[in-house]
């Protein structure tokens, strides 16, 4: 089968979207739907601050159309405040909501935080509490975790080192490591606040064609609505639209 390229932005309900991507005064209750119309996934940030209902999962699954696909941020209270350790139950928690998405459910992100050093022990453990039939990324913020053995350990559990680029700020590494490529840009000038230029976006399109594997790009650059003119242009230039 065709690997499949999926590109959209992290999160869609920014205010000041508002006049930039929804025409002025569109209901904000129908901006998911308006966003659906143009894309055919999205990064669902706000899972990482507070986990919803499963009754909300649902209802995101039947407002989105049958083809679109929801990424999904793990709420911090897995990675920040447990740090990945005993997490059974939170684990257990989030799946039960994620799960109402049924076949939209794409590939779940765990953004490890910036102060939490690469413990070999506690990956494994998490590893292995990790559901088997879903699709995972982990996004690293502590420079201990650019280490060879974290590249090996997400080969064996067929886990997606997320490539992050924020503007120097953490680290960035191209590995194959799964199944999949997860893709995250923050900006690459100014964190969550730069636009991408031509030249870099056809870098990515370069690479997310060449990889032939299934890919999930989502633009974190939400100032002035970047993400929505750099996800419009890189889906161009990757041959979605």
């Amino acid at each position: 089968m065709r690997p499949q390229i999926y590109i959209g932005t992290s999160g869609w309900n920014y205010k000041h979207w508002e006049g930039i991507f929804y025409p002025k005064k569109y209901p904000k209750q129908k901006w998911l739907e308006f966003y659906a119309s143009h894309y055919t996934t999205v990064e669902l940030n706000a899972s990482f601050y507070r986990l919803s209902t499963p009754k909300t999962f649902e209802g995101w699954r039947e407002r989105t159309p049958d083809t679109f696909l929801w990424a999904v941020k793990a709420n911090r209270y897995i990675t920040h405040i447990k740090r990945l350790k005993s997490v059974e139950e939170p684990l257990q928690r989030f799946f039960n909501a994620v799960e109402h998405l049924g076949a939209k459910l794409g590939p779940i992100l765990f953004q490890i935080p910036p102060n939490l050093p690469f413990d070999e022990e506690t990956l494994d453990l998490f590893c292995k509490g990790l559901k088997k039939n879903l699709l995972y990324s982990i996004e690293i913020r502590h420079p201990s975790w650019a280490q060879k053995r974290v590249i090996e350990m997400l080969k064996d559990n067929n886990i997606a080192l997320c490539i992050s680029d924020s503007a120097g700020r953490y680290p960035y590494i191209e590995e194959n490591t799964a199944s999949f490529f997860y893709i995250r840009l923050h900006g690459s000038r100014k964190l969550y606040s730069s636009k991408y230029s031509e030249e870099e976006l056809q870098a990515y399109a370069r690479k997310i064609t060449g990889w032939k594997k299934d890919t999930y790009t989502y633009f974190d650059n939400d100032y002035g609505g970047y993400a929505i003119n750099n996800s419009k242009r890189l889906r161009e230039i990757s041959g979605l639209s």
